[in-house]
């Protein structure tokens, strides 16, 4: 632990030698003497811990990406166990019941629910826990300005709409720097049909072919009650979780979209109330 912090800045070697001596004579854990001498933070030692055990955590002083990525950058925060705590069921009830089982559509009644903020930080999650993971943000209908390429600050305008209207590949999908095993395709340029798009074998297709190389897929989508498009990624991804927001999601408005989702023979695994 001593080596990753003095190689990273956040310890000096006079220091490192300091809690040395001291654990020589006390026993106790590197990061805990460190922390009662006051020359790292709790923050410091879950850091050094994260590379010790390759588990994918980024530093606000060395990523510029978006602070929402919670899961990133306070893994061990309430928000980062609630999170594992969801991925969990997810595996229980889904991934890990059948082999195939690999797409997971991320649907809203509305918009400003969370829903991409749900998304984002749970494939993070997911590829924390060594599991290859693609989030594709399907939401072609948004400003991408508010969408996942603006999250883990993608760069080019290159994404599933270039896809879908054949003027790309999956090649477009971008790994993310600090987050290993996590790759994100952004929804790329807003086009003018995008339920055209999505009802085109070449949607079909890319599902297909990213399920060849990837364990988790991870869809997010506009707002289910606004548009078709949300119905139309479920069905193709066979399986849905809900997220809604308290004291901002309609009652009625989830109900309606989860029957119309199970209307479409789609698996609705459960759903996420934010900020319960």
């Amino acid at each position: 632990m001593g080596d990753i912090l003095v190689s990273t800045g956040r310890l000096s070697t006079q220091d490192a030698l300091r809690i040395l001596h001291q654990q020589k004579v006390s026993k106790k854990p590197f990061g805990e003497i460190a922390i009662a001498l006051k020359v790292l933070t709790r923050a410091d030692v879950d850091y050094a811990l994260s590379l010790q055990f390759d588990y994918a955590y980024l530093s606000d002083k060395e990523s510029d990406l978006s602070p929402a990525l919670i899961a990133a950058y306070q893994p061990f925060s309430r928000v980062g166990e609630n999170l594992r705590a969801l991925r969990s069921q997810l595996m229980l009830r889904w991934f890990n019941a059948d082999p195939h089982n690999k797409l997971l559509a991320l649907v809203s009644p509305g918009t400003g629910e969370g829903r991409s903020f749900i998304a984002a930080n749970l494939a993070i999650v997911f590829a924390q826990q060594g599991e290859r993971t693609l989030l594709i943000d399907a939401d072609m209908r948004s400003d991408p300005a508010n969408g996942q390429g603006a999250l883990f600050k993608l760069r080019g305008g290159v994404g599933l709409s270039g896809i879908l209207a054949g003027r790309t590949t999956i090649e477009a999908a971008q790994a993310v720097p600090g987050l290993a095993r996590l790759v994100v395709l952004p929804a790329g340029a807003q086009p003018p049909n995008p339920q055209e798009l999505l009802g085109r074998v070449s949607f079909a297709q890319l599902l297909f072919e990213a399920s060849q190389n990837f364990d988790v897929i991870l869809i997010d989508t506009p707002s289910g009650t606004k548009y078709s498009d949300a119905e139309i990624i479920a069905a193709r991804a066979g399986a849905a979780m809900m997220v809604t927001r308290k004291d901002k999601s309609q009652l009625s408005d989830a109900a309606l979209l989860s029957q119309r989702l199970q209307d479409q023979g789609v698996l609705l695994l459960g759903a996420v109330l934010n900020d319960a």
